[in-house]
């Protein structure tokens, strides 16, 4: 089984192709060839930054939205996002002005609320609770680690800060993860296998 890893610039490469092979994954691309994307049986898109200099540079690759929208809306192989790689499905970010997302689950990235006792950005352990039942999805802590959150549709989970945040969200093949798998050690590396193995 194939796993493409997308480099496009914006993602914590080396600790996602390590996590996914600690959770079992034999063949593993970390690829910016849309070629490679349209012949993998499982798609990963990492991302660490801003919301549009992610989106700028996934679109930057030649073919890659076509590649993926291919592989994963039409051919339906599992997709995993995580974090600004869950962000990226969103219709709009609005992170440093508004911009466009891939707008596969409709909703738009927002700042986290501030307060006295909330602060920005939400950063280290915290619980994930499945809002409804997925098979990827249990509860558990994890590794968390931005300022901006995801409000709209298909929440698989959240968790708390300063009032509920989305955790996780997804839709027939495709999930993301607002906490980072690869930094949640245990819960997040058996997270990862029930990726591996999972046919929606």
């Amino acid at each position: 089984m194939s796993v493409a890893l997308i480099d496009y610039g914006a993602g914590n490469l080396h600790s996602v192709h390590n996590a996914l092979k600690a959770a079992g994954a034999a063949d593993i691309a970390v690829t910016a060839d849309p070629a490679v994307v349209r012949s993998a049986d499982r798609v990963v898109l990492p991302g660490v930054g801003a919301f549009g200099a992610c989106a700028s540079g996934l679109r930057a690759l030649p073919g890659m939205i076509e590649a993926l929208e291919t592989r994963v809306l039409r051919d339906a192989v599992p997709f995993l996002g995580v974090c600004v790689g869950m962000q990226l499905l969103a219709t709009t970010g609005e992170e440093l002005g508004s911009h466009a997302g891939l707008g596969w689950i409709p909703g738009t990235v927002r700042q986290l609320p501030t307060g006295p006792d909330v602060r920005v950005p939400h950063m280290g352990w915290n619980d994930v609770v499945p809002t409804v039942d997925h098979p990827l999805i249990e509860r558990g802590e994890a590794y968390f680690l931005h300022s901006f959150a995801f409000d709209g549709e298909a929440v698989l989970a959240t968790t708390e800060h300063g009032g509920p945040v989305t955790a996780a969200i997804g839709r027939d093949n495709i999930v993301g993860l607002q906490f980072h798998p690869e930094k949640s050690q245990r819960y997040g590396i058996a997270l990862l296998e029930r990726f591996l193995a999972w046919r929606p």
